[in-house]
């Protein structure tokens, strides 16, 4: 691991910290570390004291997963270079509630907890960045919740998709039915049957252990509501954060310098 390159808004290729003020990526930035992890890289579990904060750079995606007795794991929000893991706004190592686990593997920036505590205590526009992205982040897991009991699996699915294009700049997504399946809390058999039906309406195309989105508005047709949603409340709250999309696809570096 190294530490993070001097502050160059178009090289910090996670729109969070892009939002910094340089006087304050002064105060984090040489605490930050170059860090990398593959797919499937579990940061934390249930009952863990969380000891880093992890920003997903790129294509990079993390999943918050609340994990049930019987061993399932449900996904409850979809991280990528939009936002942060693991003790942003919290003060100290607390235990963590859910497990948090690399969806999508590549780069990503860490920083101890302690050196995260000492630069919010050193900038009051850091401490409120970092709120304000926790607002948005809760908005996030309010509207799965809403989004779960309300909406059918194929519109959920089309919305996961959607999310997942959005924040990795890709329509190529690297991950097998059964794993989405899990995540979305649905059978196997039943999402499925979910895909087939998307690739008969020439939205989706498939592979062995890849999804890949073949046409971005007939899948939003398909979607529920709830991506945008969240996406408006970020940009309410944190204008230029939330991914924004580019000619169908969005780009891989989005954001504003704050100040």
């Amino acid at each position: 691991m190294k530490p993070a390159a001097e502050w160059n808004p178009d090289t910090i290729d996670n729109n969070l910290l892009r939002a910094l003020r340089a006087d304050d990526w002064a105060i984090i930035g040489p605490r930050l570390e170059d860090w990398s992890a593959p797919s499937g890289t579990v940061l934390h579990q249930p009952g863990d004291t969380v000891r880093f904060a992890f920003f997903p750079r790129g294509a990079s995606l993390i999943s918050y997963l609340v994990v049930f007795e019987d061993g399932r794991a449900i996904e409850t929000a979809l991280v990528g270079r939009e936002g942060a893991v693991g003790g942003i706004v919290s003060h100290g190592r607390l235990p963590a509630y859910s497990r948090a686990e690399v969806q999508r593997g590549g780069t990503f920036f860490r920083i101890d907890l302690h050196h995260l505590e000492e630069a919010k205590a050193r900038s009051l526009t850091l401490r409120y960045l970092f709120a304000r992205y926790a607002d948005c982040l809760m908005a996030q897991v309010f509207q799965s919740v809403a989004c779960n009991a309300a909406h059918s699996i194929e519109q959920r699915t089309a919305k996961w998709l959607l999310a997942a294009v959005e924040r990795t700049g890709t329509d190529d997504q690297a991950l097998t039915q059964e794993q989405l399946a899990a995540m979305l809390g649905v059978g196997r058999s039943y999402l499925s049957r979910v895909i087939q039906d998307l690739r008969q309406r020439d939205v989706v195309e498939t592979r062995r252990g890849r999804i890949r989105v073949s046409d971005v508005d007939g899948l939003r047709a398909l979607a529920c509501e709830c991506n945008d949603a969240v996406s408006r409340h970020f940009d309410d709250v944190l204008k230029g954060v939330y991914p924004a999309e580019e000619n169908g696809v969005a780009p891989l570096a989005v954001g504003q310098e704050g100040g």
